[in-house]
């Protein structure tokens, strides 16, 4: 076997038809088919069983897999250690963020990072809050962007900047002519709320608590873009990170009001494995991070 036919066969085994696959690894269909037979005749159990059209994993593929993508994952990171050595200004920063920070965070910090070291690549995930501590468990990624602190002994966390929440309401809201609020005047409301078990979920409570009531809720998402479509939409209101220039230019008829009785904002930081030592690339990268945030959020 070799790592092109063990790359085959992750991506087969990960939904890829051998097809695609084949072309992906520039070679025909018949010669990855082949391929895979005599990986199968190597490992010695069949790994794969067609459903259909479609190529699935036996029990044996699934625990093989584990190993592949072990294997895989560990070449990879040694090929990327070497190229560190020798330049290491040109490495690759692995980096998983909030979807919401994609659209203004991310992109200055990647933007500012790039004056100095313009040959530094990115890898980037987004993904939801609950995901982006599995990404640096799991060796996906060096440093997550985070909103709130993971709750792992074996990640360090790093405050960057404190971002407001506003409270959104319908463009035809009986608060929607006002620029400030208290979060109890609307404790009567329908709340449009992220999933329990996301960080915005979390202090959207809590904030609703300090301010005297549980919130009723109306719907729950797991996109703040979702969130934002279904306050448009005049089902209920939200605390979401947005401010009145952003609502301006946004697609939906959405009004942000400052909150006043309570302290309503988030944190959002940077996060590492403790154990595992950065690439001088991704600690360049975080260093820098912790140094330009200083500035208010947008």
């Amino acid at each position: 076997m070799d790592l092109q036919v063990l790359r085959s066969f992750q991506s087969v085994a990960e939904g890829t038809t051998v097809t695609d696959a084949a072309a992906d690894a520039r070679i025909t269909q018949p010669a990855l088919s082949r391929a895979l037979n005599r990986l199968e005749e190597e490992v010695g159990a069949e790994l794969f069983q067609r459903v259909g059209r479609v190529l699935r994993l036996t029990p044996a593929g699934r625990v093989f897999k584990e190993y592949v993508d072990s294997v895989l994952d560990s070449y990879d990171r040694g090929r990327r250690a070497v190229a560190e050595v020798v330049d290491p200004d040109a490495g690759v920063v692995s980096v998983a963020f909030l979807h919401t920070l994609g659209t203004w965070l991310l992109p200055r910090l990647v933007t500012d990072f790039r004056r100095t070291y313009p040959q530094a690549r990115f890898e980037l995930h987004q993904d939801g809050e609950i995901g982006l501590a599995r990404h640096l468990l799991d060796a996906t990624a060096d440093l997550i962007i985070t909103s709130s602190e993971p709750d792992d002994p074996l990640i360090t966390w790093r405050r960057l900047l404190v971002e407001p929440l506003w409270l959104a309401v319908p463009a035809r809201h009986r608060l929607a002519r006002r620029r400030r609020v208290r979060l109890a005047e609307v404790a009567e409301e329908r709340f449009i709320l992220l999933k329990p078990g996301y960080g915005l979920r979390s202090i959207t409570e809590a904030l609703c608590r300090e301010a005297g009531f549980t919130p009723f809720v109306g719907f729950e998402g797991e996109e703040v873009e979702t969130l934002r479509g279904l306050v448009a939409a005049g089902l209920g209101v939200s605390l979401i990170p947005s401010t009145p220039d952003t609502a301006a230019t946004s697609d939906f008829p959405i009004r942000y009001l400052e909150i006043t009785d309570v302290r309503s904002a988030r944190d959002i930081g940077i996060a590492w494995l403790s154990s595992r030592a950065l690439p001088p690339v991704a600690r360049r990268f975080l260093d820098r991070a912790l140094e330009s945030t200083a500035a208010p959020a947008p």
